[in-house]
């Protein structure tokens, strides 16, 4: 497998995206995800597009070997917000079998994820074979709400 590296734009661009969070405004369906550096022990963030499917909440890692997959499964825990608000939760990732049906729902759930997909070179066309066939591949996580006592 290829070892696809994030375009030198998308640094400036979380960025950007989590100060406009930081300062309430939902943007979207994206969200900020913040889990432990798995190094660090610091809180990292990074947005993320989080989707409905059944009963669970999903999450599709863009890159391989992006920081923020490699310290979600280092951490198994950490929030998710939107705007104001966040929320506490477990990252499960999921197998690539149980990935495959998430994957599949990715393109018509977040279809303006799609396009990231393709300039990364991880799918040409987009369609939900395309994006099933990453499993295994891609990290999928189901974010699953911590409850407070």
């Amino acid at each position: 497998m290829a070892d696809f590296k994030p375009p030198a734009w998308l640094k400036p661009m979380n960025k950007a995206v989590m100060a406009v969070q930081k300062l309430g405004v939902v943007t979207g369906p994206v969200r900020v995800l913040t889990v432990p550096g798995r190094k660090s022990g610091e809180p990292r963030s990074t947005p993320a597009t989080p989707f409905a499917l059944d009963d669970g909440l999903y999450v599709v890692g863009g890159y391989p070997r992006a920081d923020w997959v490699l310290n979600a499964r280092a951490a198994g825990a950490g929030t998710v917000t939107r705007g104001r608000k966040s929320e506490r939760v477990t990252f499960v990732e999921l197998t690539a079998a149980q990935a495959r049906p998430v994957l599949r729902a990715f393109p018509a759930k977040v279809p303006r994820g799609v396009g990231f997909f393709k300039r990364s070179g991880l799918v040409q066309r987009g369609t939900a074979d395309e994006f099933e066939a990453l499993a295994g591949r891609c990290a999928v996580f189901r974010l699953d709400a911590v409850s407070t006592p």
